[in-house]
């Protein structure tokens, strides 16, 4: 991590949570906090540019991860087949996003198995998570 950008006790939490699988139990924290965690455990650098293809192609199903939530994630989506309004995705359109981690892989479990008929590898929660911070008000 480099230094400055978290606060020690952010760093020790990230460090703790990765180092023994915590990160699956709720803590509070800031989407960047939550890319730096599934970073670690995927054990590379997140690459924005592999999380957009992830998220805007066909994986084998009938749907993308664009299909419900846009190819733009910084406006609602609505659910393909509910019909249920999607608050945007990216982070800095919607600030509730990817603050809660039970939260954000419960969701990652669900829309993975959608999309690709299985779950995302942490690697690629890190890529979406990266590309989605890319996006600025």
């Amino acid at each position: 991590m480099q230094p400055g950008i978290f606060s020690k006790a952010s760093q020790l939490r990230l460090l703790f949570c990765s180092a023994v699988a915590l990160c699956s139990v709720a803590h509070a924290l800031t989407p960047a906090e939550q890319l730096a965690a599934y970073s670690t455990r995927a054990g590379v650098a997140a690459q924005p540019a592999r999380g957009e293809q992830l998220f805007t192609t066909k994986h084998g199903k009938e749907w993308s991860c664009a299909t419900c939530h846009t190819a733009s994630p910084t406006v609602e989506g609505k659910h393909a087949s509910t019909g249920k309004l999607i608050t945007p995705l990216a982070p800095a359109f919607n600030p509730d996003r990817f603050t809660d981690t039970a939260k954000s892989d419960k969701w990652f479990r669900r829309n993975c198995n959608d999309v690709m008929g299985r779950e995302c590898t942490v690697g690629e929660k890190a890529d979406v998570l990266a590309w989605l911070l890319t996006f600025k008000r």
